[in-house]
């Protein structure tokens, strides 16, 4: 969104407060250019690697007509859930371009993937094991923890030694046993060790750990690397450098296909990396509430729309759409439920009036 003439714009010049006029508020608006940009970035990035693949991590955003937009780029999709499956189908996505990540459910949420025919991500050997007794002929894909602590805070670190997700790479002797006694095909194998990484020694860190385990496993098809790219929240901020992980990466990954005999597919999982520069969120003014130490500006939002800046005390950008030329004060931006569920503390916002309509910049975070 761009500000020509004192009037904040989206791609086209279409005119923010004519869509919120017309369909109402709260109101996401997503650009579609933008999530393209993104896509040919990565795609670019790892262009000297013979097989890449991308499935677009749909947790970010499972908004129907996203998913339809990466199908169309040629993307499938990862999927933490049934319910994000479907949705993956109902978007036209074949079932054989969906792989299946949950973690901590149960046997019956993978019968019920393999009944939809999607690709099985497993991260517990418990699983592991129930798997291939039930379907000893169906190939899956194998979650390892690689004990890297990576991340930009500790509730988006999932690849350390006490997190929930993957099995860890010290029980993979188990996982051979489990293995050799149902008759299991491991088609590939998978990593993902946090969100918001920076450095690119820490990407390469874990693909190390993940080649050398895949050693281990004559039969694969293709390696996921995860995802987890740092993306700019604000003007000026720092991100990970896609083109030189692409140029480090790349290169390493072709050298193990060589050592390991034939070409594999890499794949990555983005999700906030395409669609968080994306999304706008188009909030109302309910009350501006003066305190003894504070100006609130209270919207009709809440938690219940967007909870990352509660969750992860993420930042989000925030204008006056309305009257972006006014002179500026300093608000605490909160929202319409009973709950402490803050948007911006301290925020330096042009001066707003009940009934302005403001915006909130960056990923949206939705679960089905």
């Amino acid at each position: 969104m761009q500000l020509k003439n004192n009037k904040y714009v989206l791609s086209g010049d279409v005119n923010p407060l004519e869509l919120v006029e017309k369909y109402g508020s709260p109101l996401y608006v997503y650009d579609a250019q933008t999530i393209a940009t993104q896509y040919k970035r990565l795609e670019s990035a790892f262009a000297t690697v013979p097989k890449l693949r991308i499935n677009y991590a749909c947790k970010a955003n499972t908004n129907l007509n996203i998913l339809q937009l990466m199908h169309s780029f040629g993307a499938g999709l990862d999927c933490v859930s049934i319910q994000e499956v479907m949705l993956g189908l109902r978007a036209g996505v074949a079932a054989a371009d969906i792989i299946f990540t949950p973690s901590g459910v149960s046997i019956s949420e993978y019968r019920e993937a393999v009944a939809l025919g999607v690709r099985i991500n497993i991260d517990s050997i418990s699983i592991l094991e129930q798997f291939g007794q039930a379907f000893p002929n169906i190939p899956v894909c194998i979650r390892i923890n690689p004990h890297i602590m990576a991340g930009g805070h500790r509730k988006i670190s999932v690849g350390h030694i006490d997190s929930k997700f993957g099995i860890s790479i010290h029980q993979m002797p188990h996982v051979e046993r489990v293995v050799e006694a149902t008759g299991l095909r491991i088609e590939g194998i998978h990593m993902h060790s946090g969100s918001d990484i920076l450095d690119v020694r820490v990407f390469l860190e874990g693909a190390e750990i993940l080649l050398n385990t895949a050693k281990k496993l004559p039969n694969l098809d293709y390696i996921d690397f995860g995802s987890g790219f740092k993306v700019p929240y604000k003007t000026g901020d720092i991100e990970t450098d896609i083109e030189q992980l692409g140029t480090d990466l790349s290169k390493r990954f072709n050298e193990f296909c060589t050592e390991y005999g034939r070409q594999l597919t890499l794949m990555f999982e983005p999700g906030k990396f395409l669609v968080s520069a994306s999304g706008y969120f188009f909030v109302n003014v309910n009350v501006i509430k003066q305190t003894l130490s504070s100006v609130f500006i209270g919207v009709d939002s809440g938690l219940n729309h967007l909870i990352r800046p509660m969750f992860y005390d993420s930042y989000h950008h925030i204008v006056n759409v309305t009257n972006p030329d006014e002179k500026t004060r300093i608000y605490n931006v909160v929202g319409y439920i009973c709950e402490t569920d803050t948007f911006a503390v301290n925020r330096i916002i042009p001066e707003a009036l009940e009934g302005d309509v403001h915006d909130r910049a960056g990923e949206i975070m939705q679960r089905y």
